[in-house]
C-alpha cells in the first residue's frame, strides 16, 4: 500500500495539467531527493532565502529573487513591497493603507479571481479600459494611455496578468511605469514553458515578476518565485520572514536585506502566514536549475511520444478523432485533443469525462473544451506505464459508450 491508500485516498491520473486542485505536477527524483535532504538539518531562513535570491537572479536576470508560497503569495508580497518600500511603519500598518499610496492600476480584461492576492495586501484595484473584445462590442483592448491617465499620487503599482495576446503590450505598460516611477508587477504564473520566459519579462523592464514553482518547473506545488528589483525583494522578504529578534543583534544577509537603510525591525508582516519551508525552498531551487531550454525540448519530445502512443490506441475507436496540437514555435508542450462525436457515441463529453473520473484509477482529463465535445490530455504527469493505462481506459470507456 502507498501512503495515500493508507490514508484512504485513491490516487488519480492527472491529465488536466498542473492544476492546484489536482496537486500540480509530479516532482522529478532529484527534486524530491533534495527535499528529503533539506529536512535533515536546520538553517537560518534568511540565509537560505539569500542563497535562493542569488540563484534566482542568475537564472532570471533579475537583481534579486525570493521563494514564495506559490505565485499568488508572490503577488501579495510584491504588492505589499510596492506600497511600503522599506518603511517599517507602513509595513506594520498593512492591510490598513489609508494615507499611503495604495492603488494598483489593472486593465479591466486582466481581472480574475487571482487578483484577490493583490487586494489581500490592502491595495485597491483601479480598473481601466473597456472589455470590448470579450463582450463583442469592439476590437480594442486596454491601451497604455488609459493606464497612464489613471496614475495619481495614490498609485502604488501597475498589475499586468500576462498571456499571449494581453493588451496593451507589456513593453508599452512598462514604459508608462518607468516614465512615472511606478513599479509594474507581472503575473507570469503559468507562462512556462518556454524556459526563455524566465528572463523575458525582466529583460523588458518589469519591476517584479511572479512564477508558479509547482507547474512546469515541477517544484513543490506550494512554491513560487518572486523576482525583480533588489529593494522590492528586500521589502517582500521583511514582510514574510520571522523577525522576532532584537534590532541591535539582528544580522540579516546584506545581499538580501539592507539593514543600514532601516530604522528598526518590522513586526510580523502581512505575509507571515505565507511562509515557505526550507524543504520547499531547496526543492524549488533544484527544480529551477533543471528547468532549462534543453530540458524543455527533451520533455516535449518525450511527451509527443506518449501522446502518439495514446492516439494510436484511439484510432480503433469509432466516432473519435485524436489530434496532437503544438505551438508554432514548438517551445510549449504538446497536447492531445480528442474530438468526440457525441451523437454517435450516445453520450456527451461531460458524461464521458465523468466516466473516466469514476473508474479505477480515476482519470482527470482537461475539460476546458468539453462544451465543444473535446477532451484534452496534458502529458505533463505521464510516463509510459501511465500512458498505457490511460489508453486502455479511454478505449474501454469510449467503446462501451458507442455500444449503448
Amino acid at each position: 500500500m502507498g501512503i495515500y491508500q493508507e490514508l484512504g485516498i485513491q490516487p488519480i491520473i492527472n491529465l488536466y495539467g498542473p492544476a492546484t486542485r489536482l496537486s500540480g505536477s509530479l516532482m522529478e527524483p532529484p527534486v524530491s531527493e533534495a527535499m528529503f535532504q533539506a529536512a535533515q538539518e536546520s538553517v537560518r531562513m534568511d540565509q537560505l532565502q539569500a542563497a535562493a535570491s542569488h540563484i534566482i537572479a542568475e537564472i532570471t536576470g533579475a537583481e534579486a529573487g525570493y521563494v514564495t508560497a506559490g505565485a499568488a503569495a508572490g503577488l501579495t508580497l510584491g504588492t505589499a513591497a510596492c506600497m511600503t518600500g522599506l518603511d517599517v511603519a507602513r509595513m506594520n500598518r498593512l492591510p490598513e493603507t489609508i494615507g499611503m499610496p495604495n492603488e494598483v492600476i489593472i486593465p479591466r480584461e486582466h481581472r480574475s479571481g487571482y487578483d484577490h492576492a493583490i487586494r489581500a495586501a490592502g491595495a485597491y484595484l483601479v480598473e481601466v479600459g473597456m472589455n470590448e473584445v470579450f463582450s463583442g462590442a469592439g476590437v480594442r483592448g486596454t491601451e497604455a494611455w488609459e493606464i497612464e491617465a489613471a496614475i495619481t499620487d495614490r498609485t502604488a503599482a501597475i498589475a499586468y496578468f500576462y498571456h499571449l495576446g494581453s493588451k496593451s503590450s507589456l513593453k508599452e505598460v512598462i514604459n508608462v511605469g518607468k516614465k512615472h516611477h511606478i513599479p509594474v508587477i507581472v503575473d507570469a504564473a503559468a507562462q512556462l514553458p518556454p524556459a526563455e520566459n524566465l528572463r523575458k519579462f525582466i529583460s523588458l523592464g518589469a519591476d517584479l515578476v511572479c512564477y508558479s514553482g509547482g507547474k512546469a518547473i515541477r517544484g513543490p506545488q506550494s512554491s513560487g518565485i518572486l523576482c525583480g528589483r533588489r529593494d522590492l525583494i528586500a521589502s517582500a522578504a521583511l514582510q514574510n520572514l520571522d523577525l522576532d529578534e532584537d534590532f541591535c543583534t539582528w544580522d540579516p544577509p546584506p545581499s538580501l536585506i539592507p539593514k543600514e537603510q532601516m530604522r528598526g525591525l518590522p513586526r510580523h508582516g502581512i505575509g507571515r502566514g505565507l511562509k515557505v519551508a526550507k524543504e520547499e525552498i531547496v526543492a524549488l531551487l533544484v527544480a529551477l536549475q533543471l528547468f532549462t531550454k534543453e530540458k524543455c525540448r527533451e520533455d516535449a519530445t518525450r511527451f509527443q511520444g506518449l501522446l502518439e502512443r495514446i492516439a494510436s490506441h484511439l484510432q480503433r475507436v469509432p466516432h473519435v478523432e485524436a489530434q496532437i496540437t503544438t505551438t508554432t514555435t514548438g517551445s510549449a508542450f504538446p497536447l492531445l485533443q480528442i474530438k468526440l462525436n457525441e451523437t454517435e457515441l450516445r453520450q456527451s463529453a461531460f458524461q464521458i469525462s465523468k466516466g473516466l473520473k469514476n473508474g479505477t484509477p480515476p482519470i482527470y482529463a482537461n475539460t476546458v473544451l468539453l462544451s465543444e465535445g473535446i477532451l484534452i490530455i496534458n502529458p505533463m504527469n505521464l510516463n509510459k506505464e501511465l500512458a498505457d493505462i490511460v489508453a486502455q481506459r479511454m478505449v474501454d470507456v469510449l467503446s462501451s459508450s458507442s455500444s449503448l
